[in-house]
């Protein structure tokens, strides 16, 4: 449903998009991440038909958003990070008055279905000015909606949401996500894992990940993990000196409440590290499996994208 090739976008001097390449597919979420400037909401813009690329291709449900902006826009549901609600306008009006824009029939039935399906029937009545910001994104969703496109483009979501409210719209973005195709932008790496098929890790203009978070996991960890808390140990330099000296722990690495240790191909460390924990004179209070996380494989990403690079000149702070 989306497809996309070699899109570029350049501002003057300035490029934030350089020849990124991806495709998604209908009935999938894919998460689309990166620090700000990496080039996240230029992408989304194109791809609504709201400012041309300066150069590659890219179709939406079939459309060029180019030679056919206006059928791209029917074929999208957009929800921008800042939801553009009439705050004098009440709930139902609003969304009738988006969905009479849009051409869609029996707009008063309609709106009255799409608020009833994002769980705001019962405050249709209400001014937008009098209802939480939860609710306003459930509105944004509503408005995004009302049209039944096939693809939905959400650019931060949950931003500036409580946790109850974060929650309820990750639910309502996995099941809007079973017959339509999501882009999905957001900041949270543990939001993406839990919500999306996939995900695209964008980092100054470019895609430097595209895959699963299972994938890139799997790609990125070269051996086992181990979580490990002790009690007793003077610090972390004497952990990683006791730790970090048995055969296959290729690195000790300070986190909170403990450490975590990476272990050289399929080297089974456990019963030698638990061994040299008693020895050194401390108690072992946990060794667990720990997978590596999105949040992991982000600061890996653009970290090695960041080496790569060298120091960016001129960059500007375009999302």
């Amino acid at each position: 449903m989306i497809d996309v090739q070699e899109l570029t976008k350049s501002y003057g001097s300035f490029t934030a998009v350089r020849g990124i390449t991806f495709s998604a597919a209908r009935g999938e979420i894919v998460g689309f991440l990166g620090p700000n400037g990496a080039g996240k909401t230029t992408t989304m813009r194109i791809l609504t038909g709201y400012m041309p690329p300066s150069s590659g291709r890219a179709q939406v449900a079939g459309f060029d958003v180019v030679l056919d902006s206006l059928d791209v826009r029917r074929s999208v549901g957009y929800l921008p990070e800042t939801v553009p609600l009439y705050p004098d306008m009440t709930v139902q009006g609003y969304v009738e008055y988006i969905a009479g824009l849009r051409g869609v029939p029996q707009a008063k039935g309609r709106a009255r279905d799409v608020l009833r399906s994002v769980g705001m029937d019962s405050r249709r009545n209400s001014l937008i000015r009098n209802i939480s910001k939860g609710m306003r994104q459930r509105v944004g969703l509503a408005q995004a909606l009302v049209h039944d496109p096939p693809v939905l483009i959400l650019d931060e979501p949950t931003i500036g949401l409580d946790p109850l409210q974060t929650l309820e719209v990750r639910d309502m973005v996995r099941g809007l996500g079973r017959d339509r195709t999501v882009l999905f932008s957001t900041h949270i790496l543990s939001e993406a894992e839990q919500v999306c098929d996939r995900v695209i890790i964008l980092d100054r203009g470019q895609i430097v990940a595209l895959d699963t978070p299972q994938v890139l996991r799997e790609r990125l960890q070269k051996g086992a993990r181990l979580f490990v808390r002790v009690e007793g140990a003077p610090g972390p330099a004497q952990v990683h000196g006791v730790i970090g000296s048995i055969p296959g722990v290729a690195q000790v690495t300070p986190v909170p409440d403990g450490y975590v240790v990476e272990v050289r191909g399929q080297a089974d460390v456990r019963a030698r590290l638990a061994q040299s924990v008693v020895e050194a004179g401390w108690g072992l209070l946990e060794m667990r499996p720990a997978a590596m996380s999105l949040e992991d494989i982000f600061i890996e990403l653009t970290a090695r994208q960041a080496s790569e690079d060298g120091p960016a000149k001129g960059r500007r702070a375009h999302a």
